[in-house]
């Protein structure tokens, strides 16, 4: 499976604050990463219509059209490319509105550049393996396919349920790294959904049967790793 390097990645950025936007856009090209900059929301409907872009970097507050609505327009139009919103909005009814309008991610102003650069890396990390047309090698016996949510053991298929999918899309999206238990929730769960620890267990316990329990280990007080073998 094929990972994009940051110098083939197309950011489209938001921000009405041209100091701040000079700043991330200098950043981030530095890191590699191409950006075409608006400074209004229409400008950015523009923009993503006319360009295939591979993130978008929104600011809510903008002139002429907010950045919620430019979000879900494009999703309405079909623009799939994940999206973060960077924001002074910090209310649970601003993080429901940015998630209902299909973001993938919420950081909060102010914020480091360097956080801010991870996060866009782990994005379109995930977003690689969760789009990929191909398998997914998970033991030297099973295979998996994100597109469609089966497990591929020689000639058995297995058709996961969607939050086990969810969950193991999230782990392989991570190799070699702890993930949260409350990313994990937070990526398999919807927002008006009820999640606990207690069922994340049981999914976990589930995808075990059909992977082998060594396959996903719990790190204790941390996560969950997937282990390949």
């Amino acid at each position: 499976m094929s990972k994009p390097s940051s110098s083939s990645i197309r950011i489209l950025l938001l921000e009405d604050d041209f100091t701040l936007s000079t700043i991330i856009e200098e950043y981030l090209s530095e890191q590699g990463y191409s950006l075409t900059c608006a400074y209004d929301g229409e400008s950015a409907l523009d923009k993503g219509y006319e360009i295939a872009f591979d993130l978008f970097l929104f600011d809510v507050k903008v002139p002429l059209v907010n950045g919620f609505d430019v979000l879900r327009e494009l999703r309405r139009n079909n623009k799939k490319a994940p999206a973060i919103f960077i924001t002074s909005l910090n209310s649970i009814d601003d993080l429901s509105c940015a998630y209902d309008a299909g973001c993938d991610d919420y950081l909060k102003k102010p914020f480091e550049l360097k956080e801010l650069e991870l996060r866009i890396r782990a994005l379109i990390k995930r977003t690689s393996v969760l789009n990929t047309d191909e398998s997914i090698p998970v033991t030297s016996t099973i295979s998996f396919d994100p597109k469609s949510g089966r497990l591929h053991d020689r000639d058995n298929t297995v058709i996961l349920p969607r939050k086990e999918a969810k969950i193991l899309k999230v782990l392989l999206s991570n190799p070699g790294m702890i993930v949260s238990s409350q990313d994990l929730i937070e990526s398999a769960w919807g927002y008006e959904e009820e999640a606990s620890e207690e069922s994340l267990r049981t999914h976990i316990k589930n995808l075990r049967k059909h992977l082998g329990k060594a396959t996903i280990v719990n790190i204790r007080g941390q996560g969950y790793q997937i282990v390949f073998s």
